[in-house]
């Protein structure tokens, strides 16, 4: 019984270790929006090419994040699905989660009136009238897409039907890696820890009795393991209470790290120009926190999806 405590604790002073770069070499990070090197799908059989699948994989597997450029209209976002169809037949990726109890695979992201923000009639109990911050025109701080999720998706993509014409609606994206190597090993350990009340947002709530999770912000690289080699995050600030004094003081740093000086350079912001009609965004959403300045352009409109959940927990298929 004396062991076991010992065990853990050597286990997690070596997965800091490796977190602040001293077990593996430092990964190469993406700091700007010009190297992120663009793949062409110049047809809509691009979606069913395998030397198109594989590079694309290949890119989300490296970095995390893969940008597309369509040579054709494709406003039911088919080429999309297909693609996901294909990660999912070839690689094992996850199929789509519901957006929520009354909406599908897709959705769209685009300012919408409050007053006619989209219900669902065939069930009394997942009947919604808030609206989701993405619908609205204001900024949306860092976070991850289904925090609030036991198994969140593991990517999500975002494709450009109309970009903001007013220079509005910027998104933003940030490296976990660049995160998690400006935190204290302290604040790591316990970010790592089930100390986290995390509600889900009204407008997402698919079941009236689950209505938010305990469990932990991070998940450190484990030895030996296929699947977790690599930090990975939830985060959205406005839904985490800390339920410890530890717990607060962590996620007090963990978001001055997130608004301070040493993780500016390596934000990379994606202007209408970089993402302009056509353009299909990839992410996988434990490795990069996503963000977007105040939408100036009310027919800003793009289309989202969510795919590949698994838990949030060291045992979970984390890897592809």
């Amino acid at each position: 019984m004396l062991l076991r405590p010992r065990r853990e604790r050597n286990i997690s002073l070596k997965a800091l270790q490796l977190i602040k770069g001293a077990l593996l070499p430092d990964r190469p990070l993406v700091r700007h929006a010009s190297t992120l090197t663009q793949i062409e799908a110049p047809t809509l059989s691009s979606s069913k090419d395998s030397s198109h699948i594989d590079a694309i994989h290949a890119r989300l597997t490296a970095n995390g994040v893969a940008k597309i450029r369509l040579g054709f209209a494709d406003t039911k976002c088919q080429y999309l699905e297909q693609l996901i169809r294909q990660l999912h037949t070839n690689y094992g990726h996850g199929l789509p989660i519901d957006h929520s109890a009354s909406r599908g695979w897709f959705w769209d992201v685009r300012p919408t009136l409050a007053d006619t923000v989209q219900t669902s009639s065939t069930s009394p109990t997942s009947i919604s009238s808030f609206q989701a911050r993405s619908e609205t025109m204001e900024s949306f701080p860092w976070h991850t897409d289904c925090s609030y999720e036991s198994s969140p998706p593991r990517y999500f993509a975002l494709q450009v039907l109309q970009p903001d014409r007013c220079y509005g609606g910027i998104l933003s994206i940030l490296s976990v890696d660049q995160i998690l190597k400006t935190l204290s090993p302290l604040a790591l350990k316990t970010l790592s820890k089930p100390e986290f009340r995390i509600d889900v947002p009204p407008e997402f709530i698919k079941n009236d009795s689950e209505t938010y999770i305990v469990g932990s912000l991070l998940l450190l690289p484990r030895f030996g393991s296929k699947s977790l080699t690599i930090g990975q995050l939830r985060f959205r600030e406005d839904i985490i209470t800390p339920l410890t004094k530890k717990a607060k003081s962590a996620l007090e740093e963990l978001k001055g790290v997130l608004n301070g000086p040493e993780v500016r350079p390596a934000i990379i912001r994606l202007s209408p120009e970089q993402l302009p009609e056509g353009s299909v965004l990839l992410i996988d959403n434990r490795r990069w926190l996503h963000a977007r300045n105040e939408v100036k352009d009310p027919n800003r409109h793009l289309r989202r999806v969510r795919w590949d959940a698994t838990p949030f927990n060291a045992e979970g298929n984390l890897g592809s």
